[in-house]
């Protein structure tokens, strides 16, 4: 059969990945398909689209995975007009546009359109747009390789508008072929990087190159070598001898299996394949990616899509989906809060009295210099302020190099208890692989009682590998969603949500600047929570390994509703019925300070405005910042400045960097030589907003 009346044939008797029609064979109906339909409507949100099972808001993602679902089960999803309008309009950015198109997005969008019967011309603008690989920032990926997956999700895009590909064909045919292993694979970086390919990588790259109207080489290589993929369970992971993290997946299954049924081929173990997907089945009418993981939409629709490939869509009326346990949660434990990578660096007093008005019982310091935290802990001691400050950095400069799939940083965010040898960053900018960062650089943290911190990765089939290995052998011990740049990392990378309820979700302050109090409206606006009997590093250790753990955003930018990522959904529950321990909105007993007020002495080395003697009282009032930490929008004015009642002229100290951003801004008062004994000072201060008055006092002893 000529390739051309093949592909036909194959059009007219599967379900492809990429169809421009907006109808399916009708399936006779099934008890299981009415099950997987009430797990789906149970993911339906008032907004028209669809949600992961522990969000109130809806998310293109999970909306694109319902709308696959009930194509290939052939039926209309309910309100199908809400829904496409949904879908036109909540892209993922609409919360925040980040600082590259991730393509996979618009694709959801254009496929989704399509299954539903919709025009997508309005796409076509912007689709028209993709005319070449897209260059990747060197600061994430030493050599600028762009993401695979995303380059082909720009090909395909524009094969579903139907626009034409004589303008892109050149650049794109050589970025694909160039990537094609000698074997047949294919993967994110150029075959003469080394390294094999990847299963995710080489069904993106035989649909591009189609597209392109373009045969890929070696096609009987690469049957053999993605039937070689199988397991033994009779699932897939994603190369055939994995160096590490050789799991399977229904996602590495689907991709697998749509591949060799492109070519017309099968898995070499087919029933076997049958089995394993079957135990994915869940209670609730869905599929997970894996046996005894809470279902997704996303699994749901890979593993619908697996058994029309393969020919079986149908679940026999013998077989018992899978019941999950539910964890048992001890009722004695009580909420408490963890900020990761707040300040390490400025005013320790300043970050204590944060610490205190905010109710922060653990203090991730990020990259703070030698004797910060000490010093900080030791203020909050004598203060009687509740707080534990620990190491909390991010080691700038550290790339790992996966072979196929590139040299990428951020790969090294680590915290650990204070005053412990946890080991040192690796030296920065020379890439080192993964097996050596986990002997240099995760086994003296582990040692130390440290952890990793996954922040964040566009690279999904690369991060898939780091996180199923941690599964396996210790690694990332927890995975950043809030953020201060990016308002919710599983909203731009939503594959992170496979790993709900097996690897906990976190917030991640990343603060930038050098004082707390610039940082201080994100330290009031998302944060981590714990559940543990005391607010020890122990405690937070244990709600690590056990998922304890939430992660809370409630701001400006959530539009001051309460966005929430946890674990299982017991905790979840467990935190809400106990908000009045952890709130802090709408909460009088928890509220940001208006103005700092410091008496600074030579003694204060953390201190700006530190004198050679004497004393200089220091005023910092509130100020709305910049994501980097620094004073933008003046919200409270100094009014007058006392000591020891009598009324001092201060000086405004504000310098600017050459773009003209405010470094800081404060006012200084300096005392030459303060007599002996106890002193106060009373700053008032005014909300230039609703013009209220008020005043904070202090008391300094010389």
């Amino acid at each position: 059969m000529k390739r051309r009346e093949f592909l036909k044939t194959a059009a007219m008797t599967l379900s492809l990945t990429v169809t421009r029609t907006g109808t399916a064979v009708r399936s006779a109906p099934h008890s299981w398909t009415e099950d997987i339909c009430r797990y789906l409507g149970s993911l339906r949100r008032s907004d028209g689209g669809y949600a992961w099972p522990d969000q109130p808001r809806s998310h293109l993602t999970p909306s694109y995975a319902a709308v696959g679902c009930y194509h290939l089960l052939g039926q209309e999803p309910p309100d199908k007009a809400a829904l496409a309008e949904f879908l036109r309009t909540h892209h993922p950015f609409q919360i925040k546009k980040l600082e590259r198109p991730l393509k996979v997005f618009e694709f959801q969008q254009i496929q989704s359109l399509l299954w539903l019967g919709q025009d997508v011309s309005s796409f076509r603008e912007q689709i028209s747009e993709w005319t070449k690989p897209a260059e990747y920032p060197k600061n994430y990926e030493r050599d600028g390789y762009p993401v695979l997956q995303m380059e082909a999700m720009a090909v395909l895009s524009r094969s579903l508008i139907g626009l034409p590909i004589d303008r892109i064909e050149p650049g794109f045919i050589e970025y694909f072929r160039v990537r094609q292993r000698p074997n047949g694979s294919f993967n994110n970086t150029p075959a003469d990087d080394g390294g094999d390919g990847h299963v995710m990588n080489t069904w993106w790259s035989i649909q591009a190159l189609e597209a392109l109207n373009t045969e890929h080489n070696n096609p009987d290589g690469t049957i053999d070598w993605i039937q070689k993929c199988q397991r033994p369970g009779g699932g897939f992971t994603y190369q055939p001898e994995p160096a590490f993290a050789g799991i399977e997946d229904v996602t590495y299954t689907w991709a697998a299996v749509r591949a060799l049924k492109h070519r017309n081929a099968n898995p070499a173990q087919r029933q076997a394949c049958v089995d394993n997907l079957r135990l994915l089945w869940n209670a609730d009418g869905g599929f997970s990616a894996r046996p005894g993981w809470p279902s997704n939409p996303v699994a749901t629709y890979r593993a619908l899509d697996v058994l029309k490939a393969l020919d079986t869509f149908d679940l026999p009326s013998s077989f018992r989906p899978m019941k999950t346990k539910k964890p048992s949660l001890p009722r004695y434990l009580k909420v408490f809060t963890s900020q990761i990578e707040a300040g390490g660096s400025g005013s320790c007093i300043e970050a204590v009295e944060l610490a205190r008005a905010l109710r922060i019982h653990l203090w991730g310091a990020k990259n703070a210099p030698s004797g910060w935290i000490e010093h900080a802990q030791k203020l909050a001691d004598d203060q009687g302020v509740p707080v534990t400050f620990f190491k909390a950095d991010e080691e700038y400069g550290t790339f790992v190099h996966v072979p196929g799939m590139g040299t990428y940083s951020h790969t090294s965010d680590i915290i650990a208890p204070a005053n412990v040898d946890c080991g040192s960053p690796l030296q920065q900018n020379e890439p080192v692989s993964w097996e050596e960062f986990r002997r240099r650089r995760l086994q003296p943290l582990q040692h130390a009682d440290g952890r990793l911190i996954w922040q964040f990765g566009e690279n999904e089939e690369l991060t898939r590998l780091y996180l199923d290995d941690s599964l396996q052998r210790g690694g990332y011990a927890a995975i950043s969603t809030f953020h201060f740049g990016n308002p919710d990392f599983t909203n731009s990378e939503p594959f992170l949500k496979q790993y709900w309820q097996n690897i906990p979700f976190i917030a991640l302050q990343d603060a930038h600047g050098k004082e707390s109090w610039w940082w201080a409206e994100r330290l009031a606006g998302f944060r981590t929570l714990f559940l543990a009997t005391e607010p020890t590093w122990a405690g937070w250790i244990k709600a690590l390994q056990n998922n304890w753990v939430v992660a809370v955003r409630h701001d400006g930018i959530s539009k001051d509703q309460t966005w929430m990522h946890g674990g299982p959904l017991e905790v979840v529950d467990f935190v809400r019925e106990r908000e009045e321990q952890w709130r802090w909105w709408d909460n009088p007993s928890v509220e940001l300070p208006l103005v700092s007020l410091v008496a600074v002495t030579p003694e204060d080395r953390w201190e700006a405005a530190r004198p050679d003697q004497g004393i200089t009282m220091r005023v910092r009032c509130r100020w709305d910042c910049t994501t980097q930490g620094l004073p933008k929008v003046q919200r409270v004015e100094l009014l007058e400045l006392k000591i020891d009642g009598k009324k001092v002229k201060p000086t405004l100290v504000a310098p600017k960097a050459r773009w003209g951003a405010y470094q800081d801004h404060y006012y200084s008062y300096h005392i030459a030589q303060p007599s002996e004994g106890r002193h106060t000072a009373v700053a008032t201060i005014r909300v230039l907003e609703d013009r209220v008055e008020s005043s904070r006092t202090i008391a300094f002893t010389v």
